[in-house]
């Protein structure tokens, strides 16, 4: 396999789930620093967000096994109560990994909301998607709960 073929070759998933909320309130859980504090499994006080296109963020993760770890990036597209894509620096790569955030609202009070990221590798795929399914498990509670 060439070096073209390897960067080339990229790995995908998408995750979807239907939301009882309004889809303002999904935005806003998604674009407000104390709304997302709340659910994302950022340190208290740790969540900064500039949501526009070229604005930055920054929160500090606490993993379930208390460890924590800086995350900083920034986004290139914001469309109100639509769509967010969100840059995620990595050490040691060029390029941001890009997460996209997709609304569509179902009724007044349900939102789908479909989680999608392309990654380098299978490796890189299945932990991005297993964070992501914890933090649309961890939204969906922070919605019912909010309610």
């Amino acid at each position: 396999m060439t070096a073209e073929q390897t960067t080339a070759e990229r790995f995908s998933y998408t995750l979807e789930r239907t939301l009882e909320a309004h889809v303002a309130r999904v935005w806003s859980a998604w674009t407000t620093a104390e709304s997302y504090a709340q659910w994302s499994y950022a340190a208290p006080g740790s969540v900064k967000m500039d949501v526009r296109p070229g604005g930055a963020w920054k929160a500090t993760i606490v993993t379930p096994d208390g460890g924590q770890f800086p995350l900083t990036g920034s986004y290139s597209e914001v469309d109100e109560n639509q769509r967010l894509v969100i840059g995620m620096d990595v050490p040691g790569k060029n390029e941001p990994a890009v997460m996209t955030v997709e609304l569509v609202e179902q009724r007044p009070h349900q939102t789908r909301v479909m989680v999608s990221q392309t990654c380098d590798t299978p490796d890189e795929r299945d932990l991005a998607e297993q964070g992501t399914t914890m933090l649309l498990d961890s939204l969906t509670a922070f919605l019912k709960t909010a309610a």
